[in-house]
């Protein structure tokens, strides 16, 4: 959603008054501004810009407050295709103004603009196409950079021109029109469009969201979701219905979830995608998954994984029996680290068999089996036949009962190297929970090898990559979350001659403006050790298990994560979004 600002019921007398008031400035900083325009006679916006006392953003908000208008990020807004259509390029350009919104119910077209009371040219507009102007202060390089990408955006151009094939017909709400309508060009075209654009910007997910007066297509790129397209209401029951006929789902049901899948070609690569739609009050919602099929196996170190933490998985794994559990909530990347370890221990001499829900990657040397709930296909029916199946080592995609927990501790303690996930917060987390489960706590510490706690974050984009030199309050927090760390890091840098610099992303057309580009996991790596075991089987609490697993060298999850801080390869502010509890 985009960032808005409104005027209170009592309107604010300057600019430094309202920054003032919500702590943006300090009162010396007010006086300062105060006596500069005294002496000069500048403008107080002028003053504050050349002072540099606060942020282009945040002046800009306090700005439209001031103004009584909207402040609109354009980096954090969808565009609509329809609102670009009723603005050629060459007026957007003359009047540095780019139309982000249109609601064709109300008529209204919001703009946004460098001067938002400029009357003459919103006059002019609202001659120009007939609509009721919403004008919204937005930022300069901003306007720029959206004239340039949006009418050039293959996305939004080619989104466009299918609409306006579309834009005389109205809602289908008929079955036979509808299944004519989805046939068509124009909706197969946009279908195709947005999936070509996901895998363009690789995105992991596509999500189609019906609203009350348009429908929002939004990306996950890098762990992120961003509003990309807005389409027009009339178009969405065909788009969602194209959708489910190439996943093989049924139509005429829009009651209830479906679940399905279709493969996709472009470019050369194609994509596996997993679909799964769900009513909403204003339509049926679609999430699409995009799993790459070429895509390469990352290694371990490849994933984050290195000094003691990657030793201690590596001696694991080279153990012909146990169990190692990846633990992490959803989306935090458990699944890709299970293929890498199988990766790296797959041959031909051994056999390895999963069971996976769904099978994302497809590995030449493993047998892969997909759950299949309606057949009787569970991760437990499966697990109970892979022990007759003569296997080595067993992949299963994840414990989430007490009947797969008890399996795949039998498994393991029956002489078969055994890998699985569990959605627990940490490392230390993963033992009570499986005793939650119905593990016996004597079993579970004959059997558990390690436990790997793990988040991914997104990587400094490395087209834009800046140093900078951090707050002492940063470099206090990020000592007293390393300790001992902290001082061999420091050391380091102290024999190598460098001073003590974070880096962070400017943001560029590489990484969309974000400052961020691909991902890398931080790990925590807790084997299950004598100490551990008996505070395991005493049922102490997760807090408990993890100190005694620091104090035994385990680096946990922020640590690790404040370590590639320090070494260039993400920000702070990424770390404490995905890290911090």
């Amino acid at each position: 959603m985009p960032a808005s600002s409104s005027v209170s019921s009592k309107s604010p007398k300057s600019l430094t008054e309202i920054l003032l008031a919500e702590g943006k400035i300090k009162k010396e900083q007010a006086e300062e501004i105060k006596l500069e325009y005294l002496k000069t006679g500048e403008l107080e916006e002028a003053v504050l810009k050349k002072k540099k006392f606060v942020s282009e953003v945040d002046l800009s908000q306090a700005k439209a407050k001031f103004l009584g208008v909207e402040f609109v990020n354009l980096d954090e807004v969808g565009f609509s295709p329809r609102a670009l259509s009723f603005v050629p390029r060459g007026v957007a350009e003359r009047y540095n103004i780019i139309p982000y919104g249109f609601e064709p119910k109300a008529k209204t077209l919001s703009v946004g603009m460098l001067n938002p009371i400029d009357l003459e040219t919103i006059e002019f507009l609202e001659k120009k196409t007939g609509l009721s102007i919403i004008p919204a202060l937005v930022l300069e390089k901003q306007i720029k950079e959206a004239i340039e990408a949006r009418y050039e955006q293959e996305l939004t151009s080619q989104v466009t021109k299918a609409l306006k094939e579309t834009e005389k017909k109205k809602e289908v709400t008929d079955l036979k029109d509808l299944s004519k309508v989805i046939k068509e060009a124009p909706i197969a075209k946009i279908v195709s469009t947005v999936l070509e654009f996901a895998m363009k910007s690789r995105s992991s997910d596509v999500h189609i969201e019906p609203r009350e007066e348009n429908t929002r297509v939004r990306y996950r790129i890098d762990g992120i979701l961003f509003e990309k397209l807005l389409l027009p209401k009339n178009v969405h029951e065909a788009v969602v219905s194209r959708i489910k006929i190439l996943a093989d789902l049924k139509i005429d049901e829009k009651r209830i979830p479906q679940d399905g899948r279709f493969n996709f070609k472009a470019d050369g690569k194609e994509v596996d995608l997993r679909v799964s739609s769900t009513p909403t009050v204003f339509g049926e919602k679609v999430v699409m998954r995009l799993l790459q099929k070429s895509q390469k196996i990352p290694t371990l170190m490849e994933l984050g994984l290195r000094g003691r933490a990657l030793k201690n998985v590596n001696e694991m794994i080279e153990k012909p029996n146990g169990l190692i559990v990846v633990t992490g909530p959803t989306g935090s990347g458990k699944t890709t680290t299970l293929y890498s370890i199988l990766h790296k221990i797959s041959k031909v001499k051994v056999n390895v068999m999963t069971i996976e829900d769904p099978v994302e990657y497809q590995m030449k040397e493993v047998n892969q089996v997909q759950v299949n709930v309606q057949a009787g296909l569970t991760f437990a029916s499966a697990l109970r036949s892979f022990l007759r199946q003569d296997p080595d080592i067993i992949m299963v995609g994840e414990i989430r009962d007490s009947e797969t927990t008890g399996l795949a501790i039998n498994a393991s303690l029956t002489g078969h190297l055994v890998l699985s996930t569990l959605h627990t917060n940490s490392a230390a987390g993963g033992p009570p929970r499986m005793m939650d489960m119905g593990a016996e706590p004597f079993l579970l510490v004959s059997s558990l090898g390690c436990v790997v706690g793990q988040r991914v974050l997104r990587k400094i984009c490395e087209k834009c990559i800046e140093e900078y030199e951090p707050e002492a309050g940063v470099i206090e927090d990020i000592s007293s979350v390393l300790g001992d760390l902290y001082g061999l890091v420091e050391e380091r840098w102290r024999k190598e001659g460098r001073k003590m610099v974070l880096k962070k992303g400017k943001g560029c057309d590489d990484c969309n403006g974000t400052g961020y580009k691909g991902r890398v996991g931080i790990f925590e790596v807790m084997p299950v050790t004598e100490k551990i075991s008996r505070l395991i089987v005493g049922k102490t609490s997760a807090k408990e298990v993890e100190k005694m697993a620091t104090e035994e060298g385990m680096v946990t999850m922020i640590q690790d994560g404040y370590i590639k801080v320090l070494e260039g390869i993400t920000t702070i502010e990424e770390v404490l979004r995905v890290a911090r509890d």
